[in-house]
């Protein structure tokens, strides 16, 4: 009797496994972000209420300055006057681009491929940012040529070798990228669509506007440094900052201080968001 030796088999992946890197996180999640119906929507509204309020802003000056006889206007802001409803627009993107992963479950997989996790939020915000800014861009270019008709009689002026000018253009792509990335780690920490939707809305169009009307001390003390109201004053000019400063306590914080404020409280709720994945179950 003989006995036939059996080779052991060897298997080969037929596909090459790649390590994970921070490029092609954000290759993967660059892929998801687009096939999301979420996605479009939210970037349509954006474009659409952007566009829309700059025709409804330079047509209610323009019979402004018929009645009332009033000087030129900076064009920077008829292309930043949607700025209210863009936000809330970029805010909803930016919850869902996180929390729709855990309503779907799709999270697990997410973090399976990529175990060290905070790369996976780099990515998703990587993404955000740049999306939103290119968003934005878009909408300004087609807010300056559906305003047009209205520039003459306005004595619209768009110089951008004036500070101020530069300043509320650059500023608008930097608000809208600093309040999806809000939005972001909201949803990063709180995990639920509805939830984190809700407190980032009431936050930005209720609560920060609520506690500017209260006459107390230390709320006018803490109102100039919450989220918005902070970050928005980049997109004032001189005598719109001027007058909010008159009607207003507390601390008068300049432009790019404002926007400081706002990025950081992004900075400090992404740490604690990454934190957090890195600590609980998915």
């Amino acid at each position: 009797m003989t006995t036939t030796a059996t080779q052991p088999v060897t298997f080969r992946p037929t596909v090459a496994v790649k390590p994970q890197s921070l490029g092609r996180s954000v290759h993967a999640e660059w892929i998801k972000f687009w096939t999301v119906r979420s996605t479009a929507w939210t970037l349509v509204a954006t474009v659409a209420v952007m566009v829309g309020i700059s025709m409804l802003a330079a047509w209610g000056s323009s019979i402004d300055a018929v009645d009332a006889g009033s000087g030129p206007m900076n064009t920077a802001q008829l292309l930043s006057a949607g700025y209210q409803m863009a936000q809330l627009a970029v805010a909803v993107l930016g919850v869902l681009t996180i929390s729709g992963e855990y309503s779907t479950g799709m999270i697990r997989s997410t973090l399976a491929a990529v175990p060290q996790r905070v790369p996976v939020l780099a990515a998703k915000a990587l993404v955000l940012s740049t999306v939103v800014a290119g968003i934005s861009l878009v909408s300004m270019a087609l807010s300056y040529v559906a305003t047009m008709p209205w520039h003459d009689q306005l004595d619209a002026r768009f110089d951008l070798t004036d500070p101020e000018t530069l300043r509320m253009t650059v500023g608008l792509p930097l608000y809208l990228m600093a309040i999806a990335g809000f939005a972001f780690v909201i949803g990063a920490l709180v995990r639920h669509s509805a939830a984190a939707l809700t407190a980032v809305i009431a936050l930005l169009l209720v609560i920060e506007n609520v506690l500017m009307m209260i006459p107390v001390r230390a709320i006018e003390l803490i109102s100039p440094f919450l989220p918005s109201s902070a970050g928005r004053r980049i997109l004032f000019d001189s005598e719109t900052l001027e007058a909010t400063n008159a009607m207003t306590e507390g601390a008068h914080l300049s432009p790019w201080a404002g926007y400081a404020v706002l990025v950081t409280w992004v900075l400090v709720l992404g740490a604690l968001a990454a934190i957090t994945l890195r600590r609980r179950d998915a």
